[in-house]
């Protein structure tokens, strides 16, 4: 065994040379499109020699392994800290604002920017009931202004993927900030112009914020260690949840004081001060980070399998596979109830449940507060039950479960509801649960398609 060990390693470092028209030893397979993702690389233990390293097939139960989705070993969080910690003492004087693990500050501003998309987006939910007033603009009008939001979020979702991948996140996300936060600012100029304009405009916010998703998502494929993503990728979501609390509290207070316009404008002009952050701080992979310190570089390139940019996107590929397609279809189930609650809830709450426009923003305000607490609690589950060994594939399915079968059962029973207060009730424990969708389809697209993690979630997120 140390013979066979030896030879391995000298192999594998052999220089790379080779007679002149022979093939060499050492040419690098083609890579596919597809990398092993854990319900394929499941198949294969990996044996560690020094540098080198073999496959074995393992035959039998298909078991996801994080492990073996990576070059070296996906370390629990301990590890990680460990490894960061270890640095040979070349950080030790470094204050701890520089220590911070650069990967969460980028976890951190992706979350911020989720913020502001998902405070952008509620506040027309609200501002819509004066606005209608105003106006004097039918329910049918109405409908069709929120709806306008998503006829410009349907078409940039998966050009925002395809440019995210081939050109990089960074710019990609700051593009998408600035551009849904001027069209934000500009809604109430809009809506005194006429309705064609507003719905513009709208239609306008809605490209902005459809590269947002997608250009996060090949962001953080290529900055957070597989043992990470799950709690990575609910947290960022959260501040979409956390975003519309924000909206929804805070709007009705604003539109009392100073009037409906003013919920735009000083929204949209948040936007500046994230953009600021983000091109000092941001990058689009830790090889184009000059101030990442080594050993965290070193960590993340040995445990994330998106490393480089996409040269082409080998669609036929794509929509060959079966898996694909059912995180497509799991995106739009969960986008339907996900969305019609979004726009709807505040114009339910006063119109059915008689609550004024205060209390409409206000008890808004608590499913969507659930959703931030939950889609954490999910992401810790998840990424804890897959550092024990629970296949990946069964930890995405387990989540997704509760994502759609506990939203079924709460928003069936308001049916039946006859109080105000049950029915709150009742639409914060549907959203509570649905927020576990962040560690089941969420996490999924880097599972199954790193290296184009950021088309993939704009295909099934169009859907």
């Amino acid at each position: 065994m140390n013979a066979a060990r030896g030879l391995l390693i000298s192999l594998n470092s052999a220089p790379k040379t080779h007679l002149p028209g022979k093939p060499a030893l050492h040419s690098k397979p083609r890579p596919s499109p597809f990398p092993l993702c854990p319900s394929r690389s499941s198949h294969f233990r990996r044996i560690d020699g020094g540098s080198a390293f073999i496959w074995r097939a393992r035959w039998g139960r298909v078991r996801a392994d994080v492990k073996s989705d990576t070059v070296e070993s996906a370390p629990d969080s301990a590890r990680l800290d460990k490894a960061l910690a270890a640095d040979d003492g070349a950080a030790a004087d470094l204050p701890w604002w520089e220590e911070f693990p650069k990967r969460w500050v980028i976890v951190l501003l992706c979350f911020s920017a989720f913020l502001l998309c998902n405070m952008d987006r509620v506040n027309m939910s609200i501002a819509i009931l004066p606005m209608a007033s105003e106006y004097n603009w039918s329910p049918t009008t109405v409908g069709l202004i929120q709806s306008s939001f998503f006829w410009g979020y349907l078409l940039t979702q998966i050009a925002g993927g395809i440019w995210a991948d081939t050109v990089g996140g960074k710019f990609v996300l700051g593009f998408g900030v600035v551009w849904w936060s001027a069209a934000t600012i500009l809604t109430p100029v809009a809506a005194k112009l006429g309705l064609p304009f507003l719905l513009v405009v709208r239609a306008f916010m809605g490209i902005g914020e459809g590269v947002a998703m997608p250009a996060m998502n090949t962001i953080l494929s290529k900055w957070v260690p597989v043992s990470e993503r799950s709690r990575s990728l609910a947290l960022v979501y959260s501040g979409m949840y956390l975003g519309s609390v924000t909206g929804l509290a805070f709007s009705p207070m604003l539109i009392h004081k100073f009037g409906w316009p003013s919920v735009f404008y000083s929204f949209g002009s948040l936007g500046t001060i994230w953009l600021a952050l983000w091109l000092n701080k941001a990058h689009s992979s830790p090889a184009e980070d000059p101030q990442l310190l080594p050993a965290e570089k070193k960590l993340i390139v040995s445990n994330c399998i998106s490393k480089q940019p996409a040269k082409s996107i080998p669609w036929k590929l794509i929509l060959s596979k079966p898996p694909v397609w059912a995180l497509i279809v799991s995106h739009f189930c969960h986008n339907w109830g996900t969305f019609i609650l979004l726009t709807w809830m505040p114009t339910y709450y006063h119109q059915v449940l008689k609550f004024n426009l205060t209390e409409s923003g206000l008890f808004s305000v608590f499913p969507w507060l659930t959703m931030a607490f939950s889609a954490n609690l999910g992401g810790w589950i998840a990424d804890t039950l897959v550092s024990r060994g629970v296949s990946v594939t069964v930890v995405r399915k387990m989540m997704q479960t509760v994502g759609f079968l506990g939203p079924a059962f709460f928003l069936t029973q308001l049916s039946h509801i006859d109080s105000p207060a049950m029915a709150v009730l009742c639409m914060a424990c549907s959203q509570g649960t649905d927020a576990f969708s962040q560690s089941g389809l969420y996490s999924n697209h880097q599972d199954i398609a790193p290296r184009y993690s950021g088309v993939l979630l704009g295909l099934s997120n169009t859907a």
